[in-house]
């Protein structure tokens, strides 16, 4: 009787082994990588990735998943990367990573509009205590606001949190698993960046091996298994259990500066650290796992009807 149980937790620490990997994506870009190329860098870690999967996979997209797939790898790959960075490199502190952190509460939005998921008052709760949390972790005093910087934070939440709810409400086409879903958004998110690279920031530069080691980190562990495991996670999980899991990653990012780059950690940090983390486990609690989708060529489930979802609950 309590294997359900067992296998939903198993899914919900496996699917947060994504963002915590995501977490360290600033120390391995600040200490191994190039400076002031972001672009450059969102494109070799997700072609790369993309393209190893869909070896693996051996599965291409067939009728209108060609465009799914390629508004899926828009959305969570190809718009997000670039504005993450451009977010990253134009605000002070974390205040990215703050602005971020809405992006449960922008889930509870679409999943209500998009899946038929009634939002909770414990969701948007739980969602701006887990935006607190983060903002206690990674905000510092700072300088004026980049109102362009603010909006790329933003626009990347956003386009995130729609390829997350895109990914529930599409599902996967029959005979198609995590695997070959994961390599075809990352390869189309990849080549959507690639072109935008070369002409912004024109030849790629010159790598020595403490930037091809991080770029092989970033391609591969940070990019190829987290997002399949992030994407496998979406498949069995509410669209907010999954979001949820999000605070992880700057609070992941907060921990390696204090282990290995010698950052410090003060007791108001600590207190951000335990509020998000515990909005974190919330929304996991209390949420009726999904029925195992018997997915057709739209990838919708045909054994049960939209109006059903809503009794799925909420996650993000």
């Amino acid at each position: 009787m309590r294997k359900p149980t067992t296998n939903r937790t198993a899914t919900i620490l496996l699917t947060a082994l994504a963002p915590v990997s995501w977490g360290t994506t600033y120390a391995v870009t600040t200490e191994f990588l190039p400076a002031d190329r972001p672009l450059f860098t969102g494109m070799m870690r997700a072609l790369p990735a993309g393209l190893v999967l869909l070896g693996l996979a051996r599965v291409l997209p067939r009728g209108i998943w060609w465009g799914k797939a390629a508004v899926l790898g828009a959305l969570n790959i190809g718009a997000f990367f670039p504005l993450l960075f451009l977010s990253a490199y134009r605000l002070p502190g974390g205040m990215a990573a703050v602005v971020g952190s809405v992006g449960p509460l922008i889930v509870v939005g679409l999943s209500a509009v998009l899946l038929g998921q009634r939002p909770t008052t414990r969701s948007a709760l739980t969602g701006l205590v887990a935006a607190f949390g983060v903002s206690l972790v990674v905000l510092k005093a700072a300088g004026a606001l980049d109102a362009v910087g603010v909006a790329a934070a933003f626009a990347a939440t956003a386009s995130m949190s729609a390829g997350t709810v895109l990914t529930k409400r599409w599902g996967r086409p029959d005979g198609v698993g995590p695997l070959a879903l994961t390599a075809w958004q990352l390869t189309a998110g990849g080549l959507l960046i690639a072109p935008l690279a070369l002409l912004v920031e024109g030849a790629p530069p010159a790598l020595d091996g403490r930037a091809v080691g991080g770029y092989l980190y970033l391609a591969l562990a940070n990019t190829a298994v987290a997002y399949w495991l992030w994407f496998r996670g979406i498949g069995r999980l509410t669209a907010t259990q999954v979001t949820f899991l999000g605070p992880l990653s700057p609070l992941t990012a907060a921990v390696v500066g204090w282990a290995a780059l010698g950052q410090t950690l003060t007791p108001l940090q600590l207190t951000g650290m335990a509020l998000a983390f515990g909005a974190t486990v919330a929304g996991q609690l209390g949420v009726r796992p999904p029925a195992r989708p018997s997915f057709g060529s739209a990838g919708r489930d045909h054994r049960k009807p939209p109006a059903d979802l809503a009794l799925s609950g909420v996650r993000r």
